[in-house]
């Protein structure tokens, strides 16, 4: 770490003592605090956002960045803070900065991978459902991925799978390995209970973001009778327990109302979640459930309802395909992260299901400059609209001529399927949706020659 780098951590720190002395106090103080010990230049555009938010007490932002101080564990709090902000946010960074320029590639903020392909719900639509116990990584597998992702700057690790959970001690163990890093879960939350939160208390640096699909008749329908009452169960656990964690909604044509309804933002509130992570369905796979997709409609109405909550509600929230704008359009092939499957295959996405890299053949880096992670690198943004950036989603044709072109194979475990397969079933939804964000993205100010940013 440089010196430079080195004096910055030490004053964000300095200035999480102060806020953490009386938040109630100390936070709408914390910038002109922060101004005294980290250079103007630093962070520039994080401390005009943070400004605004913290200049109003009746802000949802203020009140969700004090419910922090109220609501969590001082010392898991402390932890998130140091790991998700000082080292993902400035040490990572110096970095990946420095293999960025050298190898021209792009280098992973965040890693996803799977544990196990096991699941012990079997949720209609699901890819992971088919796999079985069929693949897993090892535990000496997922340290040498998160020790040589560290050394290129990658502080934050998500769990997806199959269910995460069915590896709980190895998860434990990765954290108590990597006390500097995040660790994070994709999780239907029916393993959580009061031993494993003890857990999370002890090692710190764990947040769970559990799979809801609604309220009770949706997520039953869809994940099984049972399901939503558990759900609530761990998320009590969590909450009385002062752990941090999240929810990970899948909208489709079936749940979509209800998913971007104001009731059921208040409850996930109430229930004691502080963050959102939002996703279309996906028909990945020869199994998948193509009328599960959104409409066009369907996905407009969300668009509007999460921008409206995000001014109201103290949560924060992500919408993987409709927040294209703030992050510059697709985020995969490591441009912000990639996916790592239960058998060691490196995709450029989760929902993308072809590699040309192993982590048992290859190092993370090699896998970074293959011809597949350069597809990525060379073509993205797929679109100039932000509104339609996934090559297989919204820009049908894309994804084939990267795969086709680097000689990626696919990785579903059951059925090959082609990326043509795999886009065909898009076709329609790519078209519907192409004028409703033309629209959105013209009315939002991106019009050529409108004069707005």
């Amino acid at each position: 770490m440089s010196v430079k780098n080195s004096a910055i951590r030490a004053g964000l720190m300095k200035a999480y003592d102060y806020m953490e002395k009386d938040p109630e106090q100390n936070i709408p103080k914390i910038m002109n605090f922060l101004d005294t010990v980290v250079p103007d230049s630093v962070l520039e555009p994080q401390r005009r956002a943070i400004r605004k938010v913290i200049g109003d007490r009746d802000n949802n932002w203020y009140k969700l960045l004090l419910s922090l101080f109220t609501d969590i564990d001082a010392g898991v709090r402390r932890r998130i803070f140091e790991n998700f902000v000082v080292n993902s946010g400035v040490v990572g960074l110096e970095s990946a900065d420095w293999f960025k320029e050298k190898y021209n590639c792009n280098i992973p903020w965040a890693i996803l991978m799977d544990p196990t392909s096991a699941c012990n719900l079997h949720c209609t639509g699901c890819w992971a459902a088919e796999y079985g116990n069929h693949m897993n990584l090892t535990y000496e597998e997922m340290d040498g991925i998160v020790t040589q992702a560290k050394g290129m700057g990658t502080y934050v690790y998500l769990f997806t799978g199959g269910e995460p959970l069915v590896r709980k001690k190895d998860i434990i163990r990765l954290c108590e390995a990597h006390p500097d890093c995040v660790f994070s879960s994709f999780t239907n939350g029916t393993l959580i209970d009061e031993a494993f939160a003890g857990e999370m208390l002890r090692v710190q640096n764990f947040v769970p973001a559990i799979s809801i699909e609604g309220f009770e008749e949706a997520t039953d329908s869809r994940r099984g009778s049972g399901t939503y009452a558990a759900v609530i169960r761990a998320m009590e656990i969590l909450k009385r327990n002062k752990l941090p964690f999240g929810i990970s909604c899948c909208y489709t044509r079936a749940n979509a109302e209800v998913i971007g309804s104001e009731e059921y933002f208040d409850a996930m509130v109430e229930m004691g979640a502080k963050f959102a992570w939002f996703f279309t369905y996906m028909p990945v796979g020869k199994s998948a459930v193509p009328d599960l997709m959104v409409t066009a409609e369907q996905r407009e109405f969300m668009y509007h309802r999460i921008r409206e909550y995000r001014n109201t509600k103290p949560l924060f929230t992500i919408d993987f395909w409709n927040d294209g704008e703030y992050v510059g359009g697709c985020i995969a092939g490591g441009r912000a992260y990639c996916h790592i499957n239960a058998g060691g295959d490196i995709e450029p996405c989760a929902f993308i299901h072809y590699s040309d890299s192993n982590i048992r053949e290859k190092t993370l880096l090699e896998a970074y400059t293959s011809p597949l992670f350069m597809g990525y690198h060379d073509n993205q943004p797929f679109n100039e609209n932000m509104l339609r950036p996934c090559p297989v989603l919204d820009n049908p044709g894309r994804l084939t001529a990267i795969v086709e072109a680097s000689g990626a194979k696919s990785t579903d475990y059951q059925d090959v399927e082609t990326a043509k397969e795999y886009f065909d079933k898009c076709v329609d939804a790519a078209a519907n949706w192409a004028p409703v964000a033309d629209r959105l993205w013209t009315c939002s100010g991106h019009c050529a020659g409108c004069g707005k940013d």
